[in-house]
Formats: structure tokens, C-alpha cells, sequence
């Protein structure tokens, strides 16, 4: 209890409000004991930008947590999430989709281990196998409509009591010492969900942050119900995307280290190369009825396309606790959580649950005040 006899709380900040930080804020606040604020430049209600990476997700559940342990249990903990919020009775109209999905490789790599447990899991036959793949494997899973999904995300964090502050922040120092009006004086922890940010918010500047950029198209196309992706031999990436609104995303760049802000011709033509040639269905049913589709019968359906800033990590995800100093004697946890490179919705949950446990074991343990 508080000088007022009131409940006191723990306060805690997330910086970020991307689908890392909406989650983990989320996760936070749905424990009871702790009042959550966002601090964050961009929220999902903001038009698109290359500065917010989350809205140019697909965003399909399919993992690739090939052989990392912790990484296939925060993917498999988020997937549980995800597919119990895409009940059909479920409380979300208009986001969630389940479908068929089909992971084609000709790189390869066998996902087995990593995506096992999806609903209707098998391998493909040959005669199933698109050009440039040597095997594949077929499942149901969920991809979400991202606009309605960030939003309802921070919609049930507001409804419980959540605050939200928008600012640009300099250095994480800002936050820990209340020095941004809004927030609170005194935090008792941050938690940093900061994506690609986390190379150049000052007290992180973490060097092994670096982009991979992700170029991506919007069709209408509500005639397609499924999806396939295709990692080809040489490097090269494909995949179609459906959503429950009726439009289809597709992709297929990774540009390492590659800050390019707007879409490339030269990536709009491989992107449109790769999918009509692993999903040709994505062509109107009368042109198939005629010919083979060519991607000049794809152009017509364009109704967006952007790119994003994937915050890659070398070592993969950092998810720790460190502690700052706020005042001479007194230090305050920063849990680390970012690096999902295209991973985020993937990991989104599963992720905020591990920050959760470390931030209340560094809360449990907190060092004691210097002498």
C-alpha cells in the first residue's frame, strides 16, 4: 500500500510500440501487478513508414527456429497464442486467417523439427513441387491482417489502464530518469523493444543490429486462399501471403544492410518474377482459363507496396536484463528484447513472456544501493 492506502504498483517502461513492444506491454500489464507506459515515436494508428517496420509485415506464422532450442519455444508458445485468437468465434473480426500454407525448398533445409507441431503438418509429394524446389512441406496455419491487429494489440492495452507517450527518445537515459513529460519520475524498470532502433538509441548503440530490408507488394486478389513459399538453391525468396480481407501479400528480398527507404523497380520486377512463378493462381481465374499467367497480369491487382527495415541481430535475439545506474547509489533493470529480425510476430508472444520472467527475477534480485 501506498502513503494513501492505495495498491501501489510497479511501474515499468517499454520503449517501442511495435508488435514486440505492444506484446510485451501486454504481457506486463496482464500480470496485475504493474502499470505499464509505452513510450514510442510511431504507433500503429500512424500512416505507414519506414521508421515502423510492423506495418509492412504479412504477417504469416511459419518458423524458423531451425535448431535453436529457446527460439522453437518462444515460436511455439506465440503460435498457441495466435491460433487460440483465431477461433472462428473469437473476438477479433477481421484479422485472423487460417489457411493452408506450403513451405517449398530447394536450399536444402528440412523445417520439419521447427514446425512439426502445425495443424495438418506433412511432407509434399514430387508431382506437388513447384519449379526450383526439391522438397516441400504443407500445413495450416494463420496470418494475420496487420493494420487491424497492431491496432486491436493497442487498443486492449489502452482499455486496461496502459498510457502512451509519444517521443523520440535520445538515450535510454531519458526514460529511466523520467526526463520525458508523461512518464513516470521514477521508473522501477524499462524494458527496450526498440527494433532496429537499438544501433543508435544511445546507452544501447549495439553494433550487431543491422537491417535486413524486406520490399513487399499488395494484390487484390481474393480468389487465393493459400499460401507457399518458396527458398530456392540460390539464395532467392518467394512467398504469397492471403489475408482474410481478400488481399495477398507478396515478397521475397533480403537486402543485408540495406537502408533503402522506398521501393526498388528492380525488386518490384523479382518479386512479381518469383510469385507468378511459384503461384500462378495469383493470376485472375479468366486469364488461366486462356494462358499461362506472366506477371504483366499481376500489375493490374497492385494496390500497395513498401518496405521494411527488418531489425536483424548477429547472434540472434537479445533478450537480458542489464542495469543501469539512475542515480549514484541506485540502479534500475533494462531487459533487453529485440533482434527479431522477420521474426517478430512470429516470436511476438513467447518473446513477452520471457521478458516477463526476467524482469521480475531482476526485480526479485535487484543489487544492492552502492556504498
Amino acid at each position: 500500500m501506498d502513503a494513501t492506502g492505495n495498491e501501489s504498483k510497479i511501474d515499468v517502461i517499454v520503449i517501442g510500440a511495435g508488435v514486440i513492444g505492444l506484446s510485451t506491454a501486454l504481457k506486463i500489464q496482464e500480470r496485475g501487478s504493474y502499470r505499464v507506459t509505452i513510450v514510442a515515436e510511431t504507433f500503429p494508428t500512424d500512416p505507414k513508414t519506414i521508421r515502423y517496420t510492423s506495418h509492412w509485415a504479412g504477417a504469416h506464422y511459419v518458423s524458423h527456429a531451425y535448431g535453436d532450442e529457446r527460439q522453437w519455444e518462444i515460436d511455439r508458445e506465440t503460435f498457441e497464442v495466435m491460433w487460440k485468437d483465431s477461433e472462428p468465434d473469437g473476438s477479433i473480426p477481421g484479422c485472423f486467417f487460417r489457411h493452408n500454407h506450403t513451405e517449398f525448398h530447394g536450399d536444402g533445409v528440412d523445417p520439419t523439427k521447427c514446425l512439426n507441431y502445425m495443424p495438418d503438418f506433412r511432407a509434399v509429394s514430387q508431382n506437388e513441387l513447384v519449379p526450383g524446389a526439391t522438397h516441400g512441406w504443407t500445413f495450416t496455419t494463420v496470418t494475420l491482417y496487420v493494420p487491424v491487429y497492431l491496432n486491436w494489440l493497442l487498443g486492449r492495452f489502452l482499455a486496461k489502464g496502459g498510457t502512451i507517450v509519444r517521443a523520440q527518445l535520445q538515450h535510454i537515459s531519458q526514460a529511466m530518469q523520467g526526463g520525458i513529460g508523461g512518464l513516470p519520475r521514477k521508473p522501477h524498470a524499462v524494458v527496450a523493444c526498440v527494433g532496429i532502433g537499438a544501433r543508435f538509441l544511445g546507452g544501447i548503440e549495439d553494433k550487431d543490429v543491422y537491417p535486413i530490408r524486406g520490399q513487399t507488394i499488395t494484390l487484390r486478389a481474393p480468389w487465393v486462399k493459400y499460401g507457399r513459399t518458396l527458398s530456392g538453391a540460390d539464395g532467392s525468396y518467394a512467398y504469397v501471403m492471403p489475408r482474410i480481407n481478400g488481399d495477398v501479400l507478396i515478397g521475397g528480398t533480403k537486402g543485408i544492410d540495406d537502408w533503402f527507404p522506398v521501393p526498388r523497380k528492380e525488386d518490384r520486377d523479382r518479386i512479381l518474377t518469383g510469385a507468378v512463378a511459384i503461384f500462378p493462381e495469383l493470376a485472375p481465374p479468366e486469364v488461366r482459363a486462356v494462358r499461362t499467367p506472366t506477371t504483366d497480369d499481376l500489375r493490374p491487382l497492385i494496390i500497395d507496396e513498401g518496405c521494411g527495415l527488418r531489425p536483424g541481430r548477429k547472434g540472434g535475439v537479445r533478450l537480458e536484463a542489464e542495469w543501469f545506474y539512475v542515480e549514484p547509489r541506485i540502479k534500475i533493470p533494462v531487459i533487453h528484447n529485440y533482434g527479431h529480425s522477420g521474426g517478430g510476430f512470429i516470436s511476438s508472444w513467447g518473446s513477452a513472456s520471457y521478458v516477463l520472467r526476467l524482469l521480475e527475477d531482476a526485480l526479485a534480485n535487484r543489487p544492492p544501493a552502492a556504498a
